[in-house]
């Protein structure tokens, strides 16, 4: 299963949305990998603001996340933090998991 996740660096005031098959594992490189120099490098620590189910296809995640990216809107992405908020439209098929803790 694919997912959906949003990293949130309280330092910095930024977001990042990703996507992978495991999203504690990548926060966990987001946070320790020292070889690249990536935007999520630049403004560490990072923590695991939302995961969403997405699909088993890598394609449908992939999509999904270059979608939320194209929008370069930082309401839509404090939306979708919020538990609260019901995504409708081309979002719609994002299945809020359990909200994960370190």
């Amino acid at each position: 299963m694919y997912f959906i996740y949003i990293l949130y660096s309280e330092s910095f005031d930024k977001y990042y949305v990703g996507y992978s098959t495991s999203p504690a594992e990548r926060l966990i490189r987001h946070n320790t990998q020292d070889y690249f120099h990536t935007f999520t490098s630049k403004y560490r620590p990072w923590s695991l603001k939302a995961v969403f189910e997405v699909s088993e296809s890598e394609g449908d995640a992939v999509n999904i996340e270059r979608f939320i990216k194209n929008q370069k809107s930082r309401k839509l992405i404090e939306k979708l933090c919020d538990p609260e908020f019901v995504p409708t439209g081309k979002l719609a098929q994002l299945v809020r998991v359990p909200y994960v803790r370190d």
